[in-house]
């Protein structure tokens, strides 16, 4: 369903890239980066977990690109494993989760927006 995908957003052009990291840098939110395969079977797996995750959590943007469709993205930003999760603030990567692995998804998104937002 096409619905569940509604928070996390695709991003599909290195335009699309570009601009939705110059909006992290402008608003300074936290953005969570998917980098997915369409072959990957892990990626699929924490899809719905990362749609639940954007729902529970409005202040934090999600992004997900696949990487066989922005190579280029995937190889500036040193993507090795899928699924790669990248932190990114204000324009640079302050984490990173290698592996579907929920737990540490979960604590790694907690722990950076405890760090920077009192209202959250």
């Amino acid at each position: 369903m096409a619905a569940e995908e509604g928070l996390v957003l695709g991003v599909h052009t290195v335009d699309a890239w570009n601009e939705q990291l110059q909006k992290g840098i402008d608003t300074k939110k936290l953005i969570v980066v998917d980098f997915t395969a369409s072959w990957c079977g892990p990626c699929k797996f924490i899809a719905p977990f990362l749609s639940e995750l954007a729902k529970k959590i409005p202040t934090v943007t999600f992004l997900k690109v696949d990487v066989d469709e922005l190579k280029s993205v995937a190889t500036d930003w040193a993507v090795e494993a899928m699924p790669t999760f990248m932190f990114i603030k204000e324009g640079k990567i302050v984490d990173k989760v290698v592996g579907a692995k929920k737990d540490e998804l979960q604590q790694t998104i907690a722990k950076h927006i405890s760090s920077t937002s009192s209202s959250a």
